[in-house]
This record gives structure tokens, sequence and C-alpha cells, in this order.
């Protein structure tokens, strides 16, 4: 005869744990969409900038530069190596070096304060406050792995809240209130 006993667990795990772990997963899938189209905007901006320096093997910077984007806050350190090499050995002058390191900052500003929060609350129900402020307060709290796990577990935590509702139209306009 079966227990009937709360303590005791059936074999299936419960319903809405199954939905916990589908929605985290779902987060984590837009999550990831998001970090993808972010390094390939990214790239698309170092190909263009080092096409217009007219530094050696823009295209393999470029495309090194969007997948070092995934790694968040050293991603594109990395990333500006390459191009700051190969300008530096190919005997151009440091005015050359000078706008590559340019480009890197700009495009380190327009990646971390317009194109990352944008992406990451269009593909994610993240707003842009909290894409923004999360890997500072994070990575204040947690120093070095606080910043990486950010936008991931910002993901998570807005995919359980419900999504707002929005207004409904009806199509007529309201006479004025007197």
């Amino acid at each position: 005869m079966p227990s009937t006993h709360p303590s005791v667990s059936n074999s299936n795990p419960p319903r809405r744990s199954l939905q916990h772990v589908s929605t985290a997963g779902r987060a984590l899938l837009e999550w990831w969409r998001a970090a993808t189209l972010d390094g390939l905007i990214v790239g698309i901006l170092w190909f263009i900038g080092l096409e217009l320096i007219h530094v050696p093997f823009a295209p393999l910077w470029a495309l090194l530069g969007g997948f070092f984007q995934i790694i968040p806050t050293f991603g594109p350190m990395i990333a500006l190596i390459g191009p700051v090499l190969s300008v530096a050995f190919s005997g151009h002058d440091e005015w050359r070096l000078g706008l590559v390191l340019g480009l890197y900052g700009l495009i380190a500003v327009l990646e971390a304060l317009v194109i990352a929060p944008y992406i990451l609350h269009r593909t994610t129900r993240v707003p842009w406050w909290a894409a923004f402020f999360g890997p500072i307060a994070l990575g204040i709290l947690i120093p070095f792995w606080g910043v990486l796990l950010a936008p991931p577990l910002l993901a998570i935590i807005f995919a359980f809240y419900p999504p707002k509702a929005k207004p409904v139209s009806t199509g007529r306009q309201q006479p004025p209130r007197p």
C-alpha cells in the first residue's frame, strides 16, 4: 500500500521544479543569443574601424574581436592585443597605433553603455538599468566572478518576473474631460 505521508517523495519530480528549470534554461539560452549577437555587432564594428585605419589582417582581428566579446570584461582587452601588435610590427607610425587604441575605447564605451544593455533588454527581459549596474554591483560584491556571472544571472532572475501588461488600445480617442 503506497504511503500518503507528506515526507515521502514520489518517483516523479514535482511539476513546479521542472517549470523553474525550464524557465532558467530558456533564460540562459536567450542570454547566449544576446551575447552572440553582441559579439557579432562588435566584430562588425572592429572590422569597419580596422579597415578604415588600414590595419594588417583586419578581418582576422575583427573575427577574434567578436569572438572574444563573449568573455565579459577581459575579452575586449584580449582582442586588442592582435591589432596593436599588427600595427606595431608593420612599421606604421604611432599615430595609427593611437587610432587603434582610440577605436578600442570607442567600441568599449558603445558596447558597455548602448549595445549590450539594449540587446540584453530586447532578447531577455532584463531592464537597461539592471544590465548596466548589475555587473558593477556584483563586481563589488564578488570581485572577479561577479562581473563574469552578472549577465546570465540577471537573465535568469528577470525571467521569473511576470511580464508587464501593456495597455490595450481600443482605437477610439477618449473625449477630453471638462
